[in-house]
């Protein structure tokens, strides 16, 4: 059964006709063992991306093997409170939060700069990692003006399908550059595997079984990493490659991290760190623009209103100060789960909400985060392959609302 979203006309939204290829609507509550089992493959499709931010940023600012597992679990659970507060504050659309890859960059220049000169009587990584902090939350502080003042959203009557394809489009293509695709020394077997476990159980065994229907990105993760566990156990992929799976780091992981505000110190502020953290906010904000499209087409509801863009942006401005006053890299909306409602046909708000429930619980487990470590950068770069493609896919819909005979429209 599809439902829209009723909330979406109160919101000013072109509410769209029903879709064949939706499953589950913005407003349908699935049983709740069904929805914890959505949510969680919700999940699965950032955990590439949530688990590579913090171990990126670990790597960079030289922090002790002991921290990690804490450090990774506080993404998780920034994640959590993120998308909880989005989904039911915010532009209320069924997108899971996380760490963003647009601030990384300025993020890693902020502790380049930090561990090279660390100041005295602190260790250099925990040094880089409070003025990071500090950066992350004045320059969230911008977006929540921003989002709520209504500047974005005003700015949404010249974001016609015509714009809006393009950059859509463009965020999926860009997406292809992720090490876990991108890589030199990639193990294209087992990411084929992947990529392919999930069009057949999506494609063409999707109306065998509903489990297919539903769950295809879960099952052929999880295909994919037992074959992967298992060539690693027999010996055929040896430790450090590509595809090499070790339970080691599991066994030995703390059970349970402590995880709240401040746990790294109280933030610092220095100016041109706020000022260069401030160029990859605009980056995310523009790429979430981008994202609430997309989501809002792949959930068979209208384009985004001013209300929610506005309450949309905003709210990523409240979480990204949330993630740092945590001690997180950020938090913005993920393209990746926009992807799993095309494939999936999964688009309630509940489904995302319950999945967040899980994360932001199983954060505070250390030995979850060491697990989702293990799962090889193949796996997840067969996962990207097929959501990626997803993502580029909904940019090119949007053309059919496009006259394509408008030398204008061509030219933009």
């Amino acid at each position: 059964m599809v439902t829209t979203e009723m909330s979406g006309k109160a919101d000013g939204d072109d509410v769209g006709g029903e879709s064949a290829l939706i499953e589950y609507g913005i407003e349908d509550r699935p049983p709740f063992l069904r929805s914890l089992g959505l949510g969680i493959q919700h999940y699965l499709t950032m955990v590439g991306a949530n688990i590579a931010v913090p171990l990126v940023l670990a790597g960079a600012m030289g922090m002790p093997e002991q921290f990690i597992p804490r450090f990774v679990g506080t993404f998780f659970v920034v994640s959590g409170v993120a998308t909880l507060a989005q989904t039911t504050f915010g532009n209320r659309y069924p997108i899971v939060q996380g760490a963003p890859f647009s601030m990384l960059a300025p993020a890693l220049a902020i502790v380049g700069v930090v561990a090279a000169n660390p100041p005295a009587g602190i260790a250099a990584w925990r040094a880089a990692l409070l003025q990071l902090q500090g950066a992350i939350v004045v320059a969230a502080l911008f977006e929540v003006v921003v989002g709520y003042t209504g500047l974005v959203g005003r700015l949404r009557r010249y974001f016609s399908p015509v714009v809006i394809a393009p950059v859509i489009v463009l965020i999926g293509l860009t997406l292809f550059t992720a090490p876990q695709v991108a890589s030199a020394t990639q193990n294209w077997p087992l990411l084929l595997l992947t990529f392919g476990l999930i069009l057949l159980f999506s494609q063409f065994l999707g109306s065998s079984a509903r489990a297919f229907q539903l769950f295809p990105v879960l099952l052929g993760i999880v295909a994919a990493y037992l074959v992967a566990l298992s060539l690693s156990l027999g010996g055929v992929y040896a430790p450090n490659t590509p595809g090499y799976v070790s339970l080691a780091s599991v066994w030995s992981a703390p059970l349970a991290v402590p995880i709240y505000p401040l746990q790294w110190g109280v933030p610092q502020v220095t100016t041109s760190f706020v000022i260069g953290m401030l160029a990859g906010v605009i980056a995310s904000i523009i790429e979430s623009l981008g994202d609430y499209h997309a989501v809002a087409r792949l959930s068979g509801v209208g384009a985004p209103s001013e209300r929610r863009i506005t309450h949309g942006i905003g709210m990523e401005g409240v979480a990204n100060v949330f993630a740092g006053l945590m001690g997180a890299g950020g938090s913005t909306s993920y393209s990746e789960n926009i992807g799993a409602i095309g494939l999936t046909g999964v688009a309630s708000r509940y489904v995302v909400q319950v999945g967040a429930a899980a994360m932001l619980v199983v954060g505070f487990f250390g030995p979850f985060g060491a697990f989702v470590a293990t799962i090889p950068d193949p796996v997840v770069g067969g996962l990207y392959v097929a959501m990626f493609g997803q993502i580029v896919g909904v940019g090119l819909s949007n053309l059919e609302y496009v006259d394509l005979d408008s030398q204008r429209n061509l030219f933009v």
